[in-house]
């Protein structure tokens, strides 16, 4: 059965930090394995040939005035919340976590629950242009593994860790890892796990170790799962420098920054992405650097819980990868659009300062605004270099990802009445005024996966 694939479409990527690339009725060769063969554009002398060669195939697809951009990547998302989104965010964190969250994610332990909620969960990502995403779980490995399933059988291209939290003095009686050895007993299997479920799916499924962050670990369980990450050469998610209370913690704990205990228990390597980093100064960027390491921007959950703005300019240009995440639920919102549009406000604030007693030339960071061309690049390229994955961008040897953007649906037709507008002011008002009723198919690995109605 042949699966190679022709299409033809306007598309948006973001091949470098801050700039956009047009592609008008391009034509995109996808091969059998969901790989971009070639891209032909409008001005190279064979497309009008390829264009009539190819029109009437069964495998031509003409999307016409819709707008394709690449399948957006969010790498920071805590799935078992997902149905405490919304709630108690204008709560302190120890509140939050303590009456909503550890009670909320013990229920895990029930795979019915776990099935209803993390099914919803990555149909929700889907239908907002996710295609790619990285998940905690809990401390249970049936209902992680679960979790990997429903990617899988969804077609998202998943990440998934089962949660270790092993302390018994900075965790719930009622929900912590019983041992260290479990802990660790428990990753290697749930690694074990999913590599095999792997060998079936198409757009890939992966392990990601995950230490929900180092107050809630033990320094044997840091140790043995630097460990684990080398043997199999596994992704790596936790926390890093989120806030003021976390920061300070390790510090006070190991009299050293969160990235250097990090990087001393082997889990800063080139496939590892650590949420926040709120307070990473520029010799932790120097770690994450050096080990290839990025950090995952996650804008709306830091406005509430994380004491500080992410200086997202200032660490790009010393040279660190930064990707973006909704961190549901300390972000309310599914949709990476939303943590785009909140990455570009939260530099401003960042920029211009918000203690208006302070003189204005006293009050901000200068050089701290980012685009929303920026912001972009974060929730796609970004997060491609974060997986070490050819995503993000329509390029020859790339993976096929991407959402079909209709400007036009009637549930929320975007405005086009100037008669000046560039192709870029079409990407600001997508990148702003859509909604997920604007997102018409997701398509993952060359295969259309989600078509609304």
């Amino acid at each position: 059965m042949n699966n190679k694939k022709i299409i033809k479409a306007s598309f948006f990527h973001s091949p470098k930090y801050g700039d956009i690339e047009f592609l008008k009725q391009a034509l995109v060769f996808v091969s059998s394995n969901g790989i971009i063969s070639k891209v032909i554009r409008q001005d190279d002398e064979n497309y009008l040939e390829l264009l009539e060669k190819h029109s009437k195939d069964n495998n031509f697809f003409d999307f016409k005035d819709k707008i394709i951009l690449p399948g957006f990547i969010d790498l920071h998302i805590h799935a078992p919340q997902w149905p405490q989104a919304g709630l108690a965010l204008d709560d302190e964190l120890s509140y939050w976590l303590n009456n909503f969250t550890f009670p909320l994610e013990s229920k895990y332990q029930d795979l019915d629950y776990a099935r209803e909620v993390y099914s919803d969960l990555v149909k929700t990502l889907l239908a907002n242009g996710t295609t790619s995403a990285m998940y905690f779980g809990t401390i249970h490995n049936e209902a992680t593994l679960e979790l990997a399933k429903i990617c899988a059988s969804y077609g998202q291209r998943g990440f998934v860790g089962k949660v270790v939290m092993d302390d018994k003095t900075m965790n719930p009686d009622f929900y912590r890892d019983n041992s260290t050895k479990e802990a660790i007993d428990n990753t290697e299997k749930f690694i074990l796990d999913v590599q095999t479920l792997a060998k079936d799916v198409f757009q890939g499924v992966y392990p990601v170790i995950t230490p929900r962050f180092v107050p809630s670990c033990t320094d044997n369980a840091l140790l043995e799962l630097g460990k684990l990450a080398k043997k199999y050469n596994c992704y790596i998610q936790s926390h890093c420098s989120e806030s003021d209370w976390e920061h300070n913690f390790v510090i006070e704990r190991f009299g050293k920054r969160d990235s250097e205990v990090l990087d001393q228990f082997g889990l800063l390597t080139d496939k590892s992405v650590m949420a926040h980093g709120n307070f990473i100064n520029s010799e932790d960027a120097d770690i994450f650097k050096k080990q290839k390491s990025s950090v995952c921007h996650c804008p709306i959950s830091n406005s509430y819980f994380a004491n500080a703005v992410f200086p997202v300019n200032q660490l790009k240009k010393q040279g660190l990868n930064i990707c973006l995440g909704t961190d549901i639920s300390g972000g309310f919102s599914p949709s990476l659009y939303d943590n785009i549009k909140h990455t570009v406000m939260a530099s401003r604030m960042l920029n211009d300062g918000v203690d208006n007693k302070l003189d204005a030339n006293n009050r901000g960071t200068n050089n701290a605004r980012v685009s929303v061309f920026e912001a972009f690049y974060l929730a796609t390229t970004g997060g491609g270099e974060a997986l070490k994955l050819p995503l993000g961008i329509f390029k020859e040897g790339y993976i096929c990802d991407f959402q079909v953007i209709d400007i036009n649906s009637p549930s929320n037709k975007l405005p086009k009445y100037l008669d000046n507008e560039e192709d870029k002011h079409l990407l600001q008002k997508i990148l702003y005024l859509s909604t997920s009723e604007n997102i018409r198919e997701v398509w993952v690995q060359g295969k259309q996966i989600l078509k609304k109605d």
